[in-house]
């Protein structure tokens, strides 16, 4: 039985050969005839087309993949860069924004340094404020290394904001003119009018709503019109005189219908102090 298989191995293979070798004849001589190819040479090439298809068709399909995926990488990579590239804009942008906003806030200190002549100035950035006593306090960067004492008198970009209550080695603690609560101390200040007439009272509360100083406990009976000027009186010996606090902008009466009440526009915006000045009267 194995050598009949044998033969009839051998005699498939031989015949497959005598089929491959005239198969090959008849297409050189279908290239070099001008005549139609051979039935048999048309099937096989057909065949050979046909298969050559079938095959080349996935592997284009699979190229196409590939190119599609290598492209869609690439999409990404670019779009990962882009972005970070945004972020690193947006960031600038916020800096130099925040650097911006510190520089014309130290521009707007120098102006205010300069009225003070009677005192060195000791300019110092705000690094704490908090939510819950933002109208009543701020801590600035600056304690008893640099000369601040308790009592000092402290300016903002446009006028006077407060007074230093508490100092550290390295920081203090502000009151400001806005605190309204019962226990702040109370600033002496001074409306002066057109006619050089001065009205002497204290600040005794803040209107948060209209952002507005209310000057009571008036002792005159001079009149004051808006837009005259106010500034500290040095009444009590805590504050300084002549430190500018702000102007008049309107004149009205306590509750009761018999005092008269001033309310002062502030010179500063007490919800953006980014940096302040301490005076220290000269010895």
């Amino acid at each position: 039985m194995k050598n009949i298989f044998t033969s009839r191995r051998l005699v498939v293979t031989v015949i497959v050969a005598i089929v491959t070798i005239g198969v090959i004849t008849l297409s050189s001589r279908a290239r070099s005839s001008q005549k139609e190819p051979a039935l048999p040479t048309r099937v096989v090439s057909d065949v050979s087309g046909w298969v050559s298809g079938v095959v080349r068709s996935p592997v284009k399909a699979l190229s196409s993949s590939y190119a599609a995926i290598t492209d869609l990488l690439n999409t990404y990579n670019e779009n990962e860069k882009l972005t970070t590239k945004i972020d690193d804009l947006a960031q600038s942008k916020v800096q130099l924004q925040t650097l911006q906003a510190e520089n014309r806030a130290l521009k707007d200190q120098l102006k205010i340094d300069g009225t003070l002549t009677d005192y060195k100035v000791v300019n110092a950035v705000v690094i704490s404020r908090s939510p819950s006593n933002w109208q009543s306090q701020l801590i600035i960067n600056k304690g008893t290394n640099a000369g601040l004492k308790k009592g000092l008198s402290v300016m903002g970009s446009g006028g006077l904001i407060g007074r230093i209550t508490q100092v550290n080695t390295t920081n203090a603690k502000v009151e400001l003119l806005s605190d309204d609560s019962q226990v702040a101390d109370r600033f002496a200040i001074r409306v002066t009018n057109s006619n050089s007439e001065v009205i002497d009272g204290i600040v005794t509360s803040f209107n948060q709503s209209k952002n507005l100083i209310v000057m009571g406990q008036i002792t005159s009976d001079v009149d004051v019109k808006k837009g005259d000027l106010v500034t500290t009186s040095g009444l009590g010996g805590v504050t300084p005189a002549g430190l500018y606090v702000g102007k008049v902008a309107s004149i009205g009466k306590d509750n009761y219908g018999l005092s008269k009440k001033i309310y002062i526009k502030p010179a500063t915006d007490f919800n953006n102090v980014p940096v302040v000045s301490v005076a220290i009267p000269q010895q």
